[in-house]
C-alpha cells in the first residue's frame, strides 16, 4: 500500500524490480498478462467517457440546448479569441426570448430563408421599449386570422368571388374581410404607409394583403407565419390599380359627393395628401361604421396616417391597450413588419462589419434636400457642422496643429453618410482624414452609395436604399433631414430619437442648425384637419388629444408622443 503514497519523483525512479512485482501479482491474481491488461483499462476508459458525455448532454442540459447552440452561430459578430467559459454559453430560454424580442416576432419561421429576422440582435440592441402584452397578444390573434383567411384560403377563394358577382352583394356574407394596401410613391413613404395599413386592419379585424407589383417581395421577407402577405397576381382587378384615384366611381369621396351610398363588395380610399373633404371622412365614426360592411377595402396613401387613427372615438380604447406608450407604434410594427431580405441582409451585413463593427461610436447623417439650388451647398454643408460641433455628436479640428498617432487607446467614431450626393460625405471626410480632432478623437467618414437622383421603384435602387435605412438605425446617434420619410424609417426602427435638420430655404442656414426631436415617431405630412361633428374643415387636430401634437419639422404635420412627452 505504501507503494502508491509515494510521489511522482519516486514513481520515476521507482525499480524495475517493483514493476515486475507488481506485474507478476496482476499475473497470477487475474490471469492477465500486460498487453490483456491495457487493453482493458482502454475499453473501460473509452466507455466510461461515453457514458459520461451521454449524460451531462441529455441529462443536465435543456431539451432544446443542442438546437441552441447549433443556431449560436447567428448570435456572435467576431468570434472570440479567449477561452470559452460555462459563463459564456448562451442560455436557450434567454436566447429564444431575444430572438423573438420578448414575443414581438412570432415563432415557426424558416430561419435560413430569411436570415434577417432573428440575426438582427447582432447588430441592433433590441427594443429599446417593451412591447404590451396586450399588443403580444393581438398580434398572435391577427397571425391566426391571416392564416385562416389568407390567399387561396377556402374563405379567401369565397370572398374573392363577391367581387366577380358585382352588384349582387349582400351586406354579412363575407366571413373574412380585407384591407388591400397598393403601392404609391417612394420607399420611405411606402413602408410608413404599409404600417399604417396594417395597424387598421389589427383595429378593424380585416387581413392585410399588399399590392406585389413593385419590388415588394425582394425587399422585405414574409412577416406572417405559413400565409403570404402578397395579394396573388391573379387577384380580379390587379391590373386596376394603377388608375384608381379620386373620381374612381368607388372611391369612397366619389360615392359621397354624389350621394351613392350603396354597398358594394370593394371601395377604393383615397388617403394621399391631395385628398378633400369627402376622403377625410374616412377619419370619422359614422363613416368607419359603413365601412364595416365593406369585405375589401383598397388603400393608396402616400402619407403616415397613424396619429388621425388616434382621434377616431372608436379606436381609442384599443389603441390605448395597444400602445401604452403612445410614441412607440412604428418602432413596434417596423420591428414586426420590415425584415431585409437575405439579398438585402447581404449589403448591411458586410457593410457594417466592414466599416461600423470596431467603431467605439456609430453616428448617422442623413442628407435630403428639397431645394437642389446650385449654391445651396455651402450652406447645407455649414449646418451639418454646425449642427454636429454644437450638438458634440463630432468633434472640432484643429486646422493648427499637424495629426499625431497617439501610442495610448483612442476613441474611434465611424460616421454614416446617406444623401443622394457624394459631395457632403467628401467634404467631410477629408476634413477629418486631413485634420486632427481638437480632443484626440479618429473619426472615419462613409457613405454607402450615391445615386445622384431619386430612382422610385428601380430594383437595385430600392435595395441600396432600404439598405441604409437600416444601416442607419444601427448607429448609437442620428442626424436626419426635415420632411424625409427616409429618415423617419430609420429612427423608428432603431428607436432613436434624432437630431432633425431645419428644412434649408431662402439661401440661409437656420439659428441653431438642428434640434432634438421628442418622440421616436414618423410625422404625418397632410393630417385630415377636419370635424367630423360640424363637418367642416379647418380643425385643429394638434389640440383634439393630448399624445398627438404638431412636428416640429413640419408645423402643420401630426405625431404620436408619449403622454408624458418623453421616450
Amino acid at each position: 500500500m505504501k507503494r502508491f503514497k509515494k510521489t511522482s519523483n519516486d514513481q520515476l525512479v521507482s525499480s524495475d524490480r517493483e514493476s515486475s512485482v507488481v506485474l507478476k501479482i496482476a499475473e497470477s491474481k487475474w490471469g492477465l498478462n500486460p498487453m490483456t491488461l491495457m487493453a482493458f483499462f482502454v475499453v473501460c476508459l473509452m466507455v466510461l467517457t461515453l457514458v459520461l458525455s451521454v449524460a451531462i448532454v441529455f441529462g443536465n442540459l435543456p431539451s432544446d440546448c443542442l438546437w441552441t447552440l447549433a443556431e449560436a452561430r447567428f448570435f456572435d459578430v467576431k468570434p472570440s479569441k479567449a477561452t470559452v467559459s460555462e459563463d459564456d454559453i448562451p442560455r436557450p430560454v434567454i436566447v429564444q426570448k431575444d430572438k423573438l424580442l420578448g414575443g414581438l416576432l412570432p415563432s415557426g419561421f424558416d430561419e435560413t430563408s430569411c436570415l434577417s429576422r432573428y440575426e438582427s440582435l447582432l447588430y441592433i440592441k433590441g427594443l429599446r421599449h417593451k412591447p404590451s402584452s396586450y399588443l403580444i397578444s393581438r398580434l398572435r390573434r391577427y397571425e391566426a386570422l391571416h392564416k385562416q383567411c389568407g390567399p387561396y384560403t377556402e374563405l379567401y377563394n369565397k370572398t374573392v368571388d363577391l367581387i366577380k358577382s358585382g352588384d349582387q352583394y349582400s351586406t354579412g356574407s363575407s366571413v373574412c374581410n380585407y384591407v388591400i394596401w397598393v403601392s404609391f410613391s417612394g420607399l420611405g413613404n411606402r413602408i410608413l404607409t404599409l404600417t399604417s395599413a396594417f395597424l387598421y386592419a389589427l383595429l378593424t379585424n380585416r387581413v392585410l394583403l399588399v399590392d406585389p407589383r413593385v419590388n415588394l417581395p425582394d425587399l422585405f421577407c414574409e412577416p406572417f407565419p405559413q400565409v403570404s402577405w402578397l395579394l396573388p397576381s391573379d387577384f380580379p382587378i390587379l391590373d386596376q390599380f394603377s388608375t384608381f384615384n379620386q373620381k374612381s366611381p368607388l372611391s369612397y369621396g366619389y360615392m359621397v359627393r354624389n350621394n351613392k351610398s350603396r354597398i358594394h363588395p370593394f371601395i377604393y380610399l383615397h388617403l394621399n395628401h391631395d385628398y378633400d373633404a369627402q376622403d377625410k371622412l374616412f377619419f370619422c365614426d359614422t363613416d368607419q361604421t359603413f365601412l364595416k360592411k365593406i369585405p375589401w377595402l383598397f388603400v393608396k396613401s402616400n402619407n403616415y396616417y397613424v396619429p388621425a387613427l388616434f382621434l377616431i372615438p372608436s379606436f381609442e380604447q384599443e389603441l390605448n391597450n395597444l400602445f401604452p406608450e403612445k410614441g412607440t407604434v412604428f418602432h413596434f410594427l417596423g420591428r414586426y413588419l420590415f425584415h431585409p431580405t437575405n439579398s438585402v441582409w447581404g449589403l448591411i451585413t458586410g457593410y457594417y462589419q466592414a466599416y461600423l463593427a470596431d467603431a467605439d461610436e456609430k453616428l448617422g447623417i442623413q442628407i435630403r434636400i428639397f431645394d437642389l439650388g446650385v449654391g445651396n451647398f455651402k450652406y447645407v454643408l455649414d449646418q451639418i457642422l454646425a449642427c454636429t460641433t454644437k450638438e458634440n455628436l463630432l468633434p472640432r479640428v484643429n486646422l493648427n496643429e499637424p495629426i499625431v498617432n497617439s501610442s495610448g487607446k483612442t476613441k474611434t467614431i465611424s460616421v454614416l453618410m446617406t444623401s443622394l450626393s457624394p459631395r457632403y460625405f467628401e467634404e467631410i471626410r477629408n476634413m477629418y482624414w486631413e485634420n486632427p480632432t481638437v480632443t484626440g478623437e479618429i473619426v472615419s467618414v462613409y457613405q454607402p452609395s450615391h445615386e445622384e437622383h431619386q430612382q422610385t421603384e428601380k430594383l437595385m435602387h430600392d435595395r441600396k436604399a432600404w439598405a441604409e435605412m437600416y444601416l442607419l438605425s444601427l448607429t448609437d446617434k442620428l442626424v436626419t433631414s426635415a420632411w424625409s420619410t427616409f429618415g423617419y424609417v430609420a429612427q423608428g426602427l432603431g428607436g432613436l430619437k434624432p437630431w432633425i435638420l431645419y428644412k434649408f430655404e431662402n439661401g440661409t442656414v437656420h439659428n441653431p442648425p438642428c434640434f432634438r426631436d421628442m418622440s421616436l415617431e414618423p410625422c404625418y405630412h397632410s393630417p385630415p384637419n377636419y370635424d367630423c361633428k360640424k363637418k367642416t374643415g379647418s380643425y385643429n387636430t394638434g389640440n383634439a388629444v393630448p399624445h398627438v401634437r404638431h412636428c416640429k419639422d413640419m408645423s402643420w404635420g401630426l405625431k404620436l408622443f408619449d403622454q408624458n412627452g418623453e421616450l
